[in-house]
């Protein structure tokens, strides 16, 4: 497949551009960016910095991917972005190089939809099958595990985790990890139990939702601490 490059498009000499990439009009591709094969930039996108796109990304217009971050200590330092394979990115999203004091890398892995508006900030590490709505928002430094959903207008705090399957509800303030296969609402938010509704649509076997919810109910309902209930 060839690749075609639209004549109002700026790409740097440097850059590496795939097979089969389609760069639409008025994007700025910088010069140590790489794209894999099949990357297609819809239009009026910008990619700077060191940074790698997978295969099959599409990217939708006005979005902004490698830029420095929103941190008053980043100092210019070299840093980079490391997006994967077969993301769907849609407009105006907003993903940031990562910083020397956060490992220096802001990931997303592949098969991710992040929708209009979303923001992903510096040294952020996201797996693959993972759904960010409309204008969710990572702080600096979270890490998403595969196959969990940020709803729309929510914000995660720096340094949280959200862990494999977790269900983040619209308009949710996370300040603490939110545990796998939770539900996980409100401002602050808090755990609203396993999303058992979300396991069946998704195949989990009866047994398996039965004692995953065991394991919910010593860690949030059982008068346990902490300790007891993790060794329970």
């Amino acid at each position: 497949m060839s690749t075609f490059i639209h004549e109002n498009a700026v790409v740097a000499s440097g850059a590496e551009i795939g097979n089969g990439c389609h760069i639409g009009p008025f994007c700025t591709i910088g010069d140590n960016v790489k794209l894999g094969d099949g990357v297609r930039l819809d239009s009026h996108v910008v990619v700077d910095g060191n940074t790698t796109i997978g295969d099959e990304t599409h990217v939708f217009p006005f979005v902004s991917i490698g830029l420095g971050p929103q941190d008053l200590k980043y100092a210019g330092e070299p840093t980079s972005t490391v997006i994967g394979k077969r993301n769907q990115i849609r407009e105006f999203v907003t993903i940031h190089r990562g910083t020397a004091g956060g490992g220096g890398v802001t990931r997303v892995g592949d098969g991710n939809l992040l929708m209009a508006q979303a923001h992903v900030a510096h040294d952020c590490q996201l797996g693959s099958d993972i759904i960010m709505a409309n204008a969710a928002t990572l702080a600096g430094h979270v890490e998403i595990a595969d196959k969990a959903s940020v709803g729309a207008y929510s914000g995660v705090h720096q340094f949280c985790r959200v862990g494999y399957e977790a269900f983040i509800g619209g308009y949710s303030v996370v300040v603490k990890d939110a545990m796998p296969f939770a539900i996980i609402q409100g401002n602050h938010a808090k755990c609203y139990g396993m999303n058992k509704l979300g396991m069946k649509r998704r195949g989990y076997s009866k047994e398996t939702i039965e004692k995953l919810s065991h394991a919910f109910h010593l860690l949030l309902s059982a008068k346990l601490n902490t300790t007891q209930a993790v060794e329970k």
